[in-house]
């Protein structure tokens, strides 16, 4: 392997989908200031709006989760052409 080729902050960190709790752990070199214990120890948290235990796809619920209105947004802004397809 090639020396100094990888970001030398690269740790654990645990990431938590928000919409279910479910958390894991994994390596990272994302930065947060937030931090949870896991299994007994500290780690940095970084929160997920969606991971594959509430994503529809890998759920099979054809649920539409939308926290930031990107759906709303995007109808918005293409109204016209979304509503000429449509009739």
């Amino acid at each position: 392997m090639k020396k100094d080729i990888h970001p030398k902050d690269y740790r654990f960190v645990v990431f938590q989908d928000i919409s279910n709790g479910y958390t894991f752990l994994s390596r990272s070199t994302a930065q947060t200031k937030d931090t949870i214990e896991y299994e007994g120890k500290e780690y940095p948290l970084i929160k997920l709006e969606i991971s594959h235990t509430s994503h529809p796809f890998f759920t099979g619920k054809m649920k539409l989760v939308d926290t930031a209105g990107r759906v709303d947004k995007f109808k918005n802004r293409y109204k016209k052409h979304y509503q000429s397809k449509n009739l």
